[in-house]
Parts: structure tokens; C-alpha cells; sequence
């Protein structure tokens, strides 16, 4: 594929609204971050990753959208609209298009309406469109007047690693001179509880890599892109996608959907992967997505390459998951990360003995100048993605 530049990531997350102090905490983090909420009912307290409230509605000519995921939006598109106006300037609305992922979209808007209605309280402006997958781009592309291409890619974790990808692909084409792609997903009781029904949410704070790892806690973020074929900058050079479909849930047990996505996306860059400086994990802190991830990338670099999970600070934020990684590679490839540091493998426990021979990331890695990283993105249905991301010099 062409490599595409991306511009600095507008973010709104757990761990922090703009891209620097995501980058400094999570370089900075030694101890979990996540607290645990009662606000998503069942008979136990969830460790969550929740960002700050945003009690604010959408502008009146917006409201039809108006839900949490796209107030998450909202700010994130505040911060990336001087360059949007600009390149509608430079290229008409028509020839800007909107790629997002998400797996929740409004769903905490129709819970919210549902138990109002249970309380004989009255019920908010609700309308089920607001919980329908397509609304996230459908909003962005009206708050920005745009006319091009907008849709949005659910297949629940690989969701906005996807809509990136999707991106390059309108670019490659000639679809599109710019696109704006990443995504968002909230908070909501379904896929808390859902998880929780999964037996796949952990009982404490998530610790991927340890023998003593149970599942997951969930998060929520927003994050936009904007992708150019402009020159320089932090640029997406490859991208590798896999469907296994060995499970509806579980992953393949040896990762070969996996390592089948991370072999394209160096291919798809013409790289080898004694090319890679850092692969940030999906690692999620199941058992069986840890196992087979390792697995995956022992066959693919041994241990030469310095791998780490930073899910167990953010949570896992589910449909958005792979851009807010993606948000972060970025950020250690810029000069918010002036040391060239790598994110440590956080273990709150021991590590598991039996999981592949994998390099954990330690506080004394440093990327080279114009490191490359890639970042995986694994997904229900065997749905899995690698993005390879590289600081031109």
C-alpha cells in the first residue's frame, strides 16, 4: 500500500484528552489506573476505564445524534476542525471522506430511555437511530458539511483499526484526497454486563502476560485521524488483515489468523520484521488471546523485538481500541516522546511460564530514530488487523 500521513491524533479518553499526556502516562504509569464503578449494575463493582462526563448536548441542528459516543466525538472533531475547513478549502466537501469504528454506538442513550420509562419518569427525545452502527460517521460527516463517502466499520475490537485501513484504501483508490477515520465507543451497561456473561471480565484490575490474568476490563475513548497524502510526518505504511473464523468468541489457539494479519501488514510495507522496533499487543489479558498472540509473534520476530500491552491503563475500549493504540504509537514516534521511550510491560503478578518466548518491553528500550511500530487488533469471529506505523525522517 502508498503510506499515508496522519495527522496528530484529537483524542478524548481515560487517560487523558490530548495526545501528550496520553503519551506521559503511559510512559509514567507504574501502578493501575482504573477504578471501579457500581454504575453498570449486576451484584459487583467493575473496573472500568471511564472518561470524564460530558453533560453538554450536541447543538441543536445536531441533536438527532446526540448520544454519548458522539459527545466523545464532538470534542475530538472541536480539535481536528481548523484542518478539516482547510482541506475542504483545498478540496471541496465532496472530496473528504469519514471512515469510523465503533461497537456501541448510543447504546447507554436507549438504557438511559429505558429506564426512565420503567421509573414512569418522563422520557427523554430518544430515537432508535441513535443506537444504530452508522451513526458515528453519519454525525461527523454533518458536523463537518462534508459530502463524500462516510460509513462506519463494526466488527467489535478490529472495528477502528479497520476504518484506518478502509481509509487508506479510499486514498489508494482515488475515492477520496483526505479522510477522516479512527472512532469511538462508550460505556454501556450491555457490554459490561455482556463481558461479565462471557465470564471474560476480570475481578480486578486486568494484567495481560501474568499467570494469574482473568479477562479484561472495558474502557471508552474517542479518537480522529486525519489521513493526507501529504508528505512526511508520522505516516500509516501498512496495514494486514485476516478473517480465521475459527470461533465466534475465541481466537484461533495458535494465532495463525494473527500472524497471518501482522505477515501482510509487513508485506503490504515492504518490510521484514527484523524491521520493527516495538509491536504494541492487543493483549487483553484473557487467557487465550494471550497465549496465542505470544505464539503468533514468537514465530514471526522470536524475541527480538520489545512487545507490551498498554490495556491494562486504558481498558480494553473495545471498537476503538485499535485507533486509540494506534493514537499512542503515534505519540511515541513524535516529539511528544522526546526520550524515544517504549511502554513497559506492566505484570501485577507473575508472568506465565507457558506462554510463547516473548521480549517484554522495559523501562531501558529506546526506539531508534525513525523507528517502526506495529499495533494488533484482534477481534470476535476471528476479525483480526496489524497497522504498521513509521516516522518518515
Amino acid at each position: 500500500m502508498t503510506s499515508y500521513r496522519l495527522s496528530p491524533p484529537a483524542l478524548f479518553s481515560s487517560l487523558g484528552q490530548d495526545i501528550q499526556t496520553l503519551v506521559d502516562r503511559v510512559l509514567g504509569s507504574r501502578q493501575p489506573i482504573m477504578t471501579p464503578s457500581d454504575s453498570f449494575g449486576g451484584e459487583r463493582n467493575y473496573v472500568v476505564g471511564q472518561a470524564p462526563n460530558l453533560d453538554r448536548p450536541l447543538p441543536q441542528h445536531l441533536n438527532h445524534w446526540d448520544c454519548r459516543n458522539n459527545r466523545m466525538l464532538a470534542v475530538c472533531c472541536d480539535r481536528v476542525a481548523a484542518q478539516v475547513e482547510a482541506l475542504k478549502t483545498q478540496h471541496g466537501g465532496e472530496r473528504i471522506a469519514v471512515v469510523l469504528g465503533t461497537s456501541t454506538s448510543g447504546i447507554e442513550e436507549y438504557e438511559l430511555t429505558l429506564a426512565e420509562e420503567q421509573a414512569g419518569e418522563p422520557v427523554r427525545d430518544y430515537h432508535y437511530r441513535k443506537q444504530e452502527m452508522g451513526t458515528a460517521a453519519l454525525f461527523v460527516a454533518e458536523r463537518f458539511e462534508l459530502e463524500g463517502c462516510a460509513y462506519t466499520v463494526s466488527t467489535a475490537c478490529s472495528s477502528a483499526a479497520k476504518a484506518m485501513a478502509s481509509a487508506a484504501r479510499l486514498l489508494d483508490c482515488g475515492l477520496a484526497d483526505a479522510v477522516i477515520c479512527g472512532g469511538s465507543d462508550s460505556l454501556c451497561k450491555l457490554t459490561v454486563n455482556g463481558f461479565d456473561a462471557l465470564e471474560s471480565y476480570s475481578d480486578n484490575q486486568c494484567s495481560p502476560l501474568t499467570r494469574e490474568r482473568d479477562g479484561i476490563n472495558i474502557g471508552e475513548a474517542a479518537v480522529l485521524f486525519v489521513m493526507t497524502r501529504e508528505p512526511g510526518g508520522i505516516r500509516l505504511v501498512g496495514a494486514g488483515e485476516s478473517s480465521d473464523a475459527h470461533h465466534v468468541s475465541a481466537p484461533h489457539p495458535q494465532g495463525r489468523g494473527a500472524e497471518a494479519a501482522m505477515r501482510q501488514a509487513l508485506q503490504s510495507a515492504s518490510l521484514e520484521p527484523e524491521h520493527l522496533d516495538y509491536i504494541n499487543l492487543h493483549g487483553t489479558g484473557t487467557p487465550l488471546n494471550d497465549k496465542m498472540e505470544c505464539a503468533a509473534i514468537e514465530r514471526l520476530c522470536g524475541d527480538r523485538v520489545p512487545v507490551s500491552s498498554t490495556k491494562t491503563l486504558t481498558g480494553h475500549t473495545l471498537g476503538v481500541a485499535g485507533a486509540l493504540e494506534a493514537a499512542l504509537c503515534w505519540g511515541l514516534l513524535s516529539d511528544c516522546n522526546p526520550e524515544r521511550k517504549l511502554p513497559p510491560q506492566l505484570l501485577f503478578g507473575e508472568k506465565d511460564p507457558e506462554l510463547a518466548e516473548v521480549r517484554l518491553a522495559s523501562e531501558l528500550d529506546r526506539l531508534p530514530a525513525g523507528g517502526r511500530i506495529l499495533s494488533n487488533s484482534f477481534a470476535f469471529g476471528g476479525s483480526n488487523i496489524a497497522l504498521i506505523l513509521e516516522r518518515e525522517s
